[in-house]
């Protein structure tokens, strides 16, 4: 695994544990897909966990190494990172592409737990 410390509420899913850690689940839960060698992931993921540690019971926050996960990256047609999915009860909703804003994601998350 990566060497990179997340928040509690942030969890690490992988091409074994992306089925019953996102696709089984029920609400809104948001995948940050990045790898240690990109920039903008690496800017990108202390938004996502201030938004996780915000968002805590009300929304399931996780992250995927592309580098470690080829499996999840083919299946979602991950071409460049960083790169949001957004589920609602297991099916992939919306996804975002770059680094964005915390009130843009907190804005798109409401929209979609609504």
């Amino acid at each position: 695994m990566s060497d990179v410390k997340h928040d509690g509420r942030v969890r690490e899913v992988t091409d074994a544990t992306f089925a019953s850690e996102v696709e089984g689940q029920t609400g809104v839960t948001l995948v940050d897909l990045w790898a240690q060698w990109c920039g903008p992931c690496r800017m990108l993921g202390p938004i996502v966990e201030d938004l996780a540690r915000e968002l805590d019971g009300r929304v399931k926050v996780a992250k995927l190494d592309v580098d470690e996960n080829p499996e999840i990256v083919a299946r979602y047609n991950v071409r460049s990172i960083p790169m949001l999915l957004f589920f609602r009860d297991g099916q992939l909703v919306e996804t975002v592409v770059g680094l964005r804003t915390k009130n843009e994601l907190a804005a798109r998350i409401a929209k979609l737990a609504a």
